[in-house]
């Protein structure tokens, strides 16, 4: 048994059984991929995939529990290296980090500024995607960190750390006929064309829900997973806008006015780690910057409990 077996197990998998794109994954052949597996299988005496001919279709009963036994292992193994360069003192390394496009563009820059600072030797990457690409990444070890409001919490073997909390904000052009209700309702609202995020982006659930439950339907014409992008026609005159909070600056956005009060259910931001990570310190670091009060020990003992923790200001 080696790692190039396990690793064949683990690109199989990912790759939703399709062995050309995991030797692509692996810089091998199908043959090769397709060797490893049947070697492992052979060793072990048990058959991890089902297969419809020469093809995968999917794991065994036993195959399910020796993916996640492969994954552990792999995990652990990267660990090592990580914890080894940890306790030399290396302050180098590469941090990624996958954040939806509203926390990347308005919450994380300070943060990054800060970090850069503090570790200049280490690389930091940022990637923008969508909550769910958010949980892929961070489960199959392409993320080290995770930052988003949906799609986290549901995720049983990511360890959470609750950053903040935001509301949504209505923008509408200046001289909008809403401004002239000094306490705008959804049923206001619904009564002009909307322009918001896209299904599964920055709250879009939290949004629906309030509509339903005040029994409105909302004339939503035009979605976007951009903030910048949802004001821009607004102040095309195309709609009115529901974005989050601090994608609104009255600086910035001259053309637009915001309109008073929470319509909308507050959602929570948090940050996640996969469950059985080593973090190193600067990765511990950056979460805190993100949520400050919360000590390395609260961090190192949530991720190895998979516990979602409160932030406790001295803790």
């Amino acid at each position: 048994m080696n790692f190039q077996q396990l690793r064949a197990v683990r690109e199989a998998i990912r790759k939703g059984f399709n062995l050309t794109e995991a030797a692509d994954v692996l810089c091998t052949s199908q043959s090769g991929v397709s060797r490893q597996l049947r070697e492992l299988e052979e060793e072990l005496g048990v058959t991890i995939f089902e297969r419809h001919g020469k093809r995968l279709t999917g794991l065994t009963a036993p195959g399910r529990d020796i993916a996640r036994i492969i994954e552990r292992i792999l995990v652990e193994k990267d660990n090592l290296k990580d914890a080894a360069d940890e306790y030399l003192g290396f302050a180098s390394g590469r941090l990624t980090v996958a954040s939806t496009h509203a926390q990347s563009r308005y919450r994380l820059p300070g943060v990054v500024t800060a970090f850069r600072e503090a570790f200049p030797n280490v690389k930091l990457a940022l990637h923008q995607t969508s909550p769910a690409q958010i949980v892929e990444m961070v489960r199959d070890g392409r993320a080290d960190l995770g930052f988003a409001t949906e799609s986290l919490s549901r995720q049983s073997d990511f360890a959470l750390f609750k950053a903040y909390s935001w509301w949504h904000r209505v923008v509408v052009p200046i001289g909008h006929p809403l401004t002239r209700i000094e306490q705008p309702t959804l049923v206001d609202i619904a009564q002009y064309p909307i322009i918001t995020y896209e299904e599964g982006m920055t709250g879009r659930g939290r949004i629906n829900q309030a509509f339903f439950d005040q029994r409105v339907t909302p004339n939503i014409v035009l979605t976007a997973i951009d903030s910048d992008v949802i004001k821009t026609y607004v102040e095309l005159g195309l709609g009115i806008g529901i974005v989050a909070e601090m994608a609104y600056n009255p600086q910035r956005d001259t053309k637009l006015e915001c309109l008073s009060g929470n319509l909308v259910p507050p959602n929570v931001a948090s940050i996640a780690v996969r469950r059985g990570t080593f973090l190193r310190g600067y990765a511990i670091a950056f979460i805190q910057m993100l949520i400050p009060g919360l000590s390395a020990e609260a961090i190192r003992v949530a991720v190895e409990n998979s516990a979602e923790i409160e932030v406790v200001p001295g803790h």
